[in-house]
């Protein structure tokens, strides 16, 4: 049996082991299977990894695609771009490699939804592992952006800098924070929301629930809204490739 799984601290949220059982299914492999680990702390890799001899490939969520960097053997070209792993290759030779599909996901999933134009200019929620993959998708697109977080010693802003002329003068908003996300659906970034517009384009990384509280109050401005499942889909397949390579696969 050939094991692939998803880290995190909570995984009730989580699509992925239903997104890969049915590419299993799809491909034929029954000898594939994908299951949720929970750790209370990234330190219990280790142990994970000692009682799943077959394990060929994680993906990891929050809170650990920073910390779990300590723990690998080695960074693929993107991780290190990034300064964030999402995705783990566990290679022929023994090694752990961590790589970053996250930037990939959400550029693409970006570039259907957001006509940029020259000048256009992005506010990014937050501060942790995916908002870096997001801030290189954005370099990659030639789109400036401000990082927001309730750290005032943070680079960035602060949600308190969030002034209804400075969201009106940035058209894309985009949620990287877990707020919203299930079971915790009333839960939503503090912004001025009585400033957006038409002219607003709000992306969020959370996708369940399908629509949050904050893309629910962007669509009551008349702002385009999209959710994280399109990001999700595209980055696990980029995830898939990694791992298929790293085991020779020829299906």
């Amino acid at each position: 049996m050939r094991q692939f799984g998803l880290i995190g601290r909570t995984l009730r949220h989580s699509f992925s082991q239903t997104y890969f059982a049915q590419k299993f299914y799809s491909l034929g492999l029954a000898d594939h299977e994908y299951e949720l680990f929970e750790l209370a702390s990234v330190n219990e890799l280790p142990a994970l990894l000692a009682a799943h001899p077959n394990l060929a490939g994680l993906n990891v969520t929050v809170p650990y695609k920073e910390s779990v960097m300590l723990y690998l053997d080695e960074l693929a070209p993107s991780a290190t771009r990034v300064g964030a792993v999402n995705v783990i290759e566990h290679t022929a030779e023994g090694r752990l490699r961590g790589h970053n599909t996250d930037h990939v996901g959400f550029r693409e999933s970006l570039r259907r939804f957001f006509p940029a134009q020259p000048g256009a200019r992005a506010l990014v929620l937050g501060t942790g592992g995916a908002s870096k993959a997001v801030a290189v998708a954005l370099q990659e697109l030639g789109i400036d952006y401000w990082l927001v977080s309730r750290d005032p010693l943070a680079r960035g802003l602060t949600y308190a800098d969030l002034t209804p002329e400075l969201v009106a003068a940035h058209p894309l908003i985009i949620n990287t924070t877990p707020l919203g996300t299930f079971p915790n659906t009333d839960e939503c970034p503090p912004l001025p929301y009585a400033a957006l517009s038409a002219q607003h384009y709000l992306h969020d990384l959370v996708y369940n629930p399908a629509e949050t509280l904050f893309l629910r109050k962007g669509k009551e401005a008349g702002a385009q809204v999209k959710n994280g499942f399109e990001m999700l889909c595209l980055q696990a397949e980029a995830a898939w490739e990694i791992w298929q390579q790293g085991i020779g696969a020829t299906y």
